[in-house]
């Protein structure tokens, strides 16, 4: 992937200020895509968008095509009359530096049931024309999506496996009668998607605009209990009544001494082969309607991956097994283009994973807090082998910077002050000097590290399942920001944005808006 010298910021809408107990596609979003502006950044980086499963994670969803509901902004609502000012006042809750997801989704369930029914009453036929498109561009995972989310809903969220045997199998009957029973519900879900992609659209193009370029994630695995596995069961390692035979995860790493159990079921690759792997195409066809570019997540999946017994405890006993390597990008490339990847090629590489990332020109990812304490550390920046890469202080799997130098070992901090010719006192700020002067085409950092913020704002601790994805920040904290630091900084590491505004190309691909 080839692209201008430039930086970015790290972080999820669920961290934007809100007055409705989670951060939205509103007038919070907005005012960061001016703060990127006023800084001379270029790249705002999430984490995949899709609605939240198990544990409120963006990584346990339930469809890799849909949108996340309570992403939705009810201030965007209110402006196209489907709410009103005394409706979201006895809704508003006081602004914190978490989410509180129950209440969050309290509230917004409400609104969203008050606006539902007014698009459906009002019915203008500007918006019903819209609506038509959506739901007619969209049909090959949005009709299956909603059923799901339907059935999911009227089953109290219990897992699809478990539903009524005749639409777990998804027998016509059983199908038939459930979209005739929750014929409102349905209409629900596919408003709800309309209203999610209208309004992120309008924020990409806004962002796009200002020649600020949106990476998405698309995590490699999918959730088991998710519209794609119920609706495309032939794909995935399921028995016939939907029960995980193998699942995905990685060995003991440097985030885990028992390894990571995921927990996705694993893909019948010899399956998906058959149609030209035709259900991943439209995966990245729908990342790149939304996105300019894509990180990959667990890129070295595709190579080879983890293969866990799905009764297994832990992720310590599996074995590797090879992926579909070059010929799934073949496929996806020669529909699609060239791809505005990054790949995500952490953990346990080997020469393969390398040459399968090499073959399409991904840039990988080199994270400095895994850098220090040896010379030859490839992910410090004199080791870099060149530009195409994307350097970052941490991920959301980290630590921020200054919580994780606080807790790092006393020699990986000798050595980050020798290295820096610092005495620690401004750890955050030295990281982001290092990633901005490397030789790395594009350099991202966690909003939490330009705050200077310590591991109370951490996102996600891997391989936990409590007490994630919850940071949020201020209007003060986004206020007080030292935007004079942050453009001097981009400005002697030639990464201005201004520079980089004179090439309109923000993407290999142009596809379509749903």
């Amino acid at each position: 992937m080839d692209v201008t010298r430039s930086c970015g910021t790290l972080v999820h809408p669920t961290s934007f200020p809100s007055d409705y107990g989670i951060g939205d596609l509103g007038g919070k979003a907005y005012r960061f895509i001016d703060f990127l502006e006023e800084t001379d950044q270029s790249i705002w980086q999430i984490l995949p968008l899709g609605p939240t499963g198990f544990g409120n994670s963006p990584y346990a969803s339930y469809s890799a095509f849909a949108g996340n509901p309570y992403l939705i902004s009810p201030d965007l609502l209110m402006e196209k009359g489907l709410l009103d000012e005394k409706e979201l006042v006895r809704h508003r809750v006081p602004q914190t530096v978490s989410v509180d997801y129950d209440e969050a989704y309290a509230i917004k369930d409400e609104l969203f049931r008050m606006a539902c029914a007014r698009f459906y009453e009002r019915n203008d036929p500007d918006e019903q024309k819209r609506f038509k498109k959506f739901k007619s561009d969209n049909s090959v995972w949005l009709d299956d999506y909603v059923l799901f989310m339907s059935c999911l809903i009227e089953n109290n969220k219990r897992p699809w496996n478990q539903w009524d045997e005749g639409l777990a199998r998804r027998e016509k009957k059983a199908i038939d009668a459930a979209r005739k029973k929750l014929d409102g519900r349905i209409k629900s879900q596919y408003w709800v998607q309309f209203e999610f992609f209208e309004q992120w659209m309008a924020l990409r193009r806004y962002a796009n605009n200002k020649h600020i370029r949106i990476i998405g994630d698309i995590p490699i695995f999918v959730d088991h209990n998710s519209s794609d596995v119920w609706a495309n069961k032939r794909f995935f390692d399921v028995d016939e009544t939907g029960n995980r035979l193998l699942v995905a995860g990685v060995p003991p790493d440097y985030f885990s001494a028992t390894g990571q159990l995921w927990g996705n079921p694993l893909y019948r690759w010899k399956e998906l082969e058959k149609d030209g792997y035709q259900w991943w195409i439209e995966r990245f066809r729908q990342m790149f309607t939304m996105f300019d570019a894509i990180r990959v997540d667990h890129f070295r999946g595709f190579d080879a991956y983890w293969e866990i017994k799905a009764d297994a405890k832990t992720a310590e006993n599996g074995r590797w097994v090879k992926g579909p390597g070059e010929k799934l990008f073949k496929a996806i490339e020669k529909k699609l283009g060239k791809l505005p990847i990054i790949a995500e090629d952490l953990g346990v590489i080997t020469p393969n994973v390398v040459k399968l990332r090499d073959a399409f020109n991904f840039p990988g990812m080199k994270v400095l807090q895994f850098a220090f304490g040896d010379p030859g550390n490839g992910f410090l920046p004199h080791n870099y082998s060149g530009a195409n890469c994307v350097v970052y202080s941490g991920t959301h799997d980290n630590d921020t910077s200054l919580g994780w130098y606080n807790q790092a070992p006393e020699p990986e901090k000798n050595y980050l002050r020798e290295y820096t010719q610092s005495d620690g006192s401004d750890i955050s700020w030295q990281l982001i000097r290092l990633g901005m002067l490397s030789v790395a085409n594009q350099a991202i950092f966690p909003l939490q590290d330009f705050m200077e913020l310590d591991g109370e704002h951490r996102m996600n601790f891997p391989g936990t399942t409590e007490d994630n994805w919850m940071w949020r920040y201020t209007d003060r904290m986004l206020h007080e920001l030292d935007r004079n630091r942050i453009r001097h900084i981009i400005a002697i590491s030639n990464r201005n944005a201004r520079d980089a505004r004179t090439d309109s190309n923000l993407s290999d691909i142009h596809a379509e808006e749903p």
